[in-house]
């Protein structure tokens, strides 16, 4: 046991890679042992994430559990994981979600075993964005989790559909999604690697603690160039990376495609992970390496958060493929994430600003359960009927009430209803902002607005109304979720209603996280 509490993180982080090695040595025609040992090793990190937060110390100052080795001593950068309580709760979703998402890949019945392989690989590459306190090392783990998405989406997704790539010349719909994901993405990273690189010329290390010391107190001219210059260059390197992954708009349009285009399981870890890498790293390096920075151009940032808010909502409302409308409406819920950061990045230390940046990494976790358990239920209807046409659809609760009464349960969450996760880290994303950003808030709420019309736009199309026949009867009716499916489900309910009525238990954790970071 003291191996395991010692060697936690560790364990945590490189589990999924042992996993992912037995699946590919078990032999390639025997599905059902690579569907069960694939999904019975992701439970083992999601155990080893539970009995961590049961030892977390939430009051503690700085990481906890750190653990550090060497890896490459000429450029001083080693393997330097910890948590605290914003890295903990995204462990957490990452964990959970990874094992439910394999359950939902059981109907894939195509090169099972790369296809397991891929997710279990995937999982360690956003670990370890989430653990690493070393930016290069953050940086390996940031690029490792595009590898395993791209071939998800380009080998698994839509068979359906071509995309014109250039002035006549048609692809596949999801070879142009991931290509346009992966080159989105890889442009980002430039940035990012470019940034990071100069940080570690300048200061000799990669060390997180210690580049942000050093980079803050620094004054001067740096490269010729006055510190200020160098500063705000490489702090929009940082905010395009992230904004691209977040996405917020403008940087919003791979998204859409991705989602689109992606198997259903893809879908939920893209939406419910992947998403929270680019909040993550303004939360992790903008805010506390570029406060001055941040608090210059906060009013861009919550100009390009509401921006998201509104035309995702607006977007979404328009859509009559339901996937490509949940879709959308990620674009929408992250905007509200990055509203809570322009306010913190304003009025850093303030309690207004405390109460924005609760409400941001609360909804980075209340989203990643309700999308996740949204996309679920779209492919759950796409396996039936082969069609996302809301138009198709109609009266169908009386066919399928079990998976009407999920749907509306987990749309509910989305659109944020008292009593449900989604309404708790919404309205502090809101009452954080509106003494801060008060103008920008107030224009916000007309993406809330739209979030109720588009989400009751997907239940009436698909659930009210008149039945169409086509579903009622001979080969094509409709059949109920399956047990399978509902065990899929059930631990994302479990959250959401537990989170809407107690949320005290994760955000007394993520309380005192923001505390201690930032102030």
């Amino acid at each position: 046991m003291e191996f395991i509490r010692s060697h936690i993180l560790t364990l945590i982080l490189f589990f999924p890679v042992l996993a992912a090695v037995v699946v590919l040595l078990l032999p390639k025609n025997n599905l059902k042992a690579i569907r069960w040992t694939a999904l019975g090793m992701s439970l083992v990190p999601f155990a080893l994430t539970v009995y961590l937060w049961t030892q977390f110390q939430s009051g503690q100052a700085g990481f906890q559990f750190e653990e550090q080795y060497a890896w490459y001593a000429a450029l001083n950068s080693t393997l330097h994981v910890g948590v605290d309580g914003l890295s903990l709760t995204m462990v957490l979703l990452t964990t959970l979600l990874t094992p439910v998402a394999l359950l939902a890949s059981f109907s894939i019945t195509d090169r099972v075993k790369a296809y397991m392989f891929l997710f279990l690989f995937l999982e360690t590459g956003m670990l370890g964005v989430f653990l690493a306190l070393d930016l290069l090392i953050f940086f390996v783990f940031w690029e490792i989790g595009l590898v395993p998405m791209y071939f998800l989406i380009n080998q698994w997704g839509s068979e359906k559909g071509e995309r014109e790539l250039w002035k006549g010349v048609k692809i596949q719909a999801r070879n142009y999604a991931s290509l346009k994901f992966i080159i989105f993405t890889m442009a980002g990273s430039l940035g990012l690697l470019l940034a990071i690189q100069l940080l570690g010329v300048l200061f000799k290390t990669y060390d997180l603690a210690a580049l942000t010391a050093q980079w803050n107190s620094l004054e001067g001219t740096v490269l010729g160039l006055p510190v200020a210059t160098v500063k705000t260059v490489s702090f929009w390197a940082f905010v395009v990376a992230f904004a691209i992954k977040v996405p917020v708009w403008p940087f919003h349009t791979w998204l859409p495609d991705a989602h689109t285009e992606a198997p259903t399981a893809g879908s939920m870890i893209l939406a419910g992970v992947l998403l929270k890498l680019g909040a993550y790293g303004f939360l992790r390096l903008v805010l506390p390496l570029y406060p001055a920075e941040s608090a210059k151009y906060a009013g861009a940032l919550a100009f390009l958060a509401v921006m998201a808010i509104v035309f995702g909502a607006f977007a979404a409302y328009g859509q009559k493929d339901f996937k490509r409308l949940v879709a959308y409406s990620s674009v929408n819920h992250m905007g509200f994430v990055l509203l809570g950061i322009a306010a913190a990045a304003k009025a850093s230390g303030t309690l207004d600003a405390n109460i924005a940046l609760n409400g941001a990494v609360l909804q980075m976790f209340n989203h990643g359960l309700s999308a996740a358990g949204m996309f679920f239920l779209v492919g759950v209807l796409y396996e039936r009927t082969h069609t996302r046409n809301l138009d198709d659809f109609g009266g169908l609760f009386p066919l399928v009430p079990v998976y009407g009464g999920i749907l509306i349960f987990t749309s509910m969450a989305s659109l944020g209803l008292p009593g449900l996760n989604g309404f708790v880290s919404e309205f502090l994303v809101v009452r954080g902002s509106w003494p801060i950003l008060t103008v920008y808030t107030a224009i916000a709420m007309i993406g809330l607005l739209f979030t109720g019309a588009y989400i009751l736009k997907g239940i009436k199309s698909v659930l009210h109304g008149p039945l169409n026949e086509h579903w009622a009867t001979g080969e094509h009716k409709l059949t109920e979720i399956n047990l399978r499916e509902i065990i899929v489900m059930a631990p994302l309910m479990v959250l959401i209603l537990v989170i809407g009525i107690y949320p005290a238990w994760i955000l007394d954790v993520i309380n005192k996280a923001m505390m201690m970071l930032f102030h």
